[in-house]
């Protein structure tokens, strides 16, 4: 297993620490907005626009991109940001933000892991965003009954966003799945799977 944390996460540290209107909000000075921070997000935006230039692209190609573009400027804002680190007091929260990506061992190495494997993303925004609708509605149904009740519920949605990624409509998918299987043998099941699933593109094939 490899780990691999989200550049998100870690420019966010530094965009509150540069954000003019937040600064604003807090009833700071705008002398309080840090160039170091602000310089900081400025190279991490260099990532991410590669990313942009490379989405959709297969995993080889994004790895061949991100050697010869993206860790040039890893590379460098490794150094400067150790650099900045050593000139500060532990109190400062720009140390804290750098901090972040180096406080434990082999964190640093996570957070580079997306240069080595193009099969990686810099963020974990999409999984984010699959999980939104579990955390709006989590007030709704504030108990799973029972711990296995849990684990069921994380194997449904494991299923639903599954299909979502392989757009294929959840609730068609699951019906058409769920009559069929009582006449299936385990050797078949596997053709249920959404990407393998073809009950919701012939009828879309058919009605047409």
């Amino acid at each position: 297993m490899t780990s691999a944390l989200c550049w998100s996460h870690a420019r966010r540290k530094f965009f509150e620490l540069a954000d003019l209107a937040a600064v604003a909000h807090k009833g700071r000075p705008a002398h309080a907005l840090s160039p170091v921070a602000m310089q900081a997000v400025e190279r991490m935006d260099a990532l991410f626009a590669i990313e942009r230039d490379i989405n959709g692209v297969t995993a080889a190609e994004r790895r061949d991109v991100r050697q010869r573009q993206s860790r040039p400027l890893v590379e460098e804002l490794h150094d400067w940001l150790r650099a900045e680190r050593a000139q500060m007091s532990k109190h400062n929260p720009i140390a804290k933000a750098i901090n972040y990506m180096f406080e434990k061992e082999g964190r640093w190495e996570a957070f580079t892991s997306f240069l080595d494997d193009g099969r990686v993303c810099l963020t974990n925004n999409a999984a984010e965003r699959a999980l939104r609708g579990v955390a709006l509605g989590r007030k709704a149904w504030l108990f799973a009954g029972s711990e296995r009740g849990g684990e069921r519920a994380a194997f449904m949605y494991s299923l639903i966003i599954t299909a979502k990624l392989n757009d294929v409509d959840p609730q068609a998918w699951l019906a058409d799945v769920l009559a069929r299987m009582p006449n299936l043998t385990v050797s078949r099941l596997p053709e249920m799977l959404p990407w393998n699933w073809t009950g919701g593109r012939v009828q879309e094939h058919q009605a047409a």
